[in-house]
């Protein structure tokens, strides 16, 4: 896995990644957020989910701590992260500011 995330993080279109779980409540929240963002924003972006019971190095290595954390990369550089729930409006803001 890691080395395909590697991989997918060093694109140039910028990739948010959601480290979520499956008992997580607010997690549940974000998917159809991320869904919208996604809708919006098309091609512009790559959402790529992971679930961090399944991948726990992958968490590990990227120090998550809670869920939902969202990290964004480009050009294999993280941008920018935060934890919890945001609006469709403020993720979009964030990723056309960081990613220009």
């Amino acid at each position: 896995m890691s080395t395909n995330f590697d991989t997918i993080i060093k694109s140039e279109k910028p990739v948010l990644i959601d480290f979520s779980a499956t008992w997580c409540g607010p997690c549940k929240t974000l998917a159809p957020i991320l869904k919208q963002v996604k809708d919006i924003l098309g091609e512009r972006i790559t959402i790529l989910k992971i679930d961090v019971d399944k991948n726990q190095q992958l968490a590990s290595q990227y120090q998550v701590r809670g869920v939902p954390t969202m990290i964004l990369f480009q050009n294999g550089n993280q941008l920018w992260r935060q934890s919890g729930v945001l609006s469709k409006e403020e993720i979009i803001k964030i990723i056309v500011e960081k990613s220009n």
